[in-house]
């Protein structure tokens, strides 16, 4: 996907609300920043942060929906990665992290090329609840990909999810890592926390997997 390079470097628009708009008491900070990551970010977040902490946003489901053609794709075989959808029942764990002062800049920078500029995704404000104080919700930053981005795959069964997964891999990594590192992740969140959609992923891919490579290969990708 083509962008303007000076985009690389404009950082998005929202951030300044959501500083205003922390609840008072530790967080309130007005330097400070959450930022809420529930697909690579939870595992790689790969910029600097003064706190991190597990936990979940309300309406919002993840889906296997966003094509990639950089980080686990090709423009030939694009990836599948996660986007959040509308879903007045859902709920999405994930992980907040907390940048304050020069950090906030230097992370919507990474952050603007690494999910804006090569992901296709827009930033949106969302309500974050710690697992450790869900009483004690946080307005967050979360990186959504919408139907109106080009990279935009939408549903499909997943089989079919499954299928494409097992047969990318991009600059970051094969598009199965993807995939099982996001289940290892909600593993650890305990058994409150449930993603029926990655699980029927993960479980088509457990079937499918060693019709794809030799057994030796499979062990090695999982």
């Amino acid at each position: 996907m083509k962008q303007d390079p000076a985009a690389q470097n404009t950082p998005p628009s929202s951030p300044s609300a959501l500083q205003s708009a922390q609840p008072p008491g530790e967080d309130s900070d007005p330097q400070a920043l959450w930022i809420f990551g529930y697909g690579s970010l939870v595992w790689r977040p790969d910029f600097a942060y003064s706190a991190s902490r597990v936990g979940f946003v309300r309406g919002y489901s993840r889906r296997f929906w966003q094509g990639d053609t950089f980080h686990r794709g090709s423009d030939k075989m694009p990836g599948r990665v996660v986007t959040l959808l509308e879903d007045r029942e859902g709920c999405t764990w994930g992980v907040a992290y907390q940048v304050r002062g020069e950090q906030v800049n230097e992370a919507l920078k990474y952050l603007n090329v690494r999910e804006a500029v090569l992901g296709g995704y827009d930033t949106k404000e969302v309500t974050f609840y710690p697992q450790d104080a869900p009483e004690q919700p946080l307005k967050a930053l979360a990186y959504v990909a919408t139907p109106q981005n080009p990279g935009y795959l939408g549903p499909a069964p997943e089989e079919a999810i499954a299928t494409q997964i097992l047969a990318c891999r991009g600059f970051s990594g094969h598009n199965l890592e993807y995939l099982l590192r996001l289940a290892d992740f909600m593993q650890l969140c305990g058994p409150q926390a449930q993603d029926e959609h990655l699980e029927a992923i993960v479980d088509a891919v457990g079937s499918m997997l060693p019709c794809f490579c030799p057994i030796e290969q499979a062990l090695a990708l999982v």
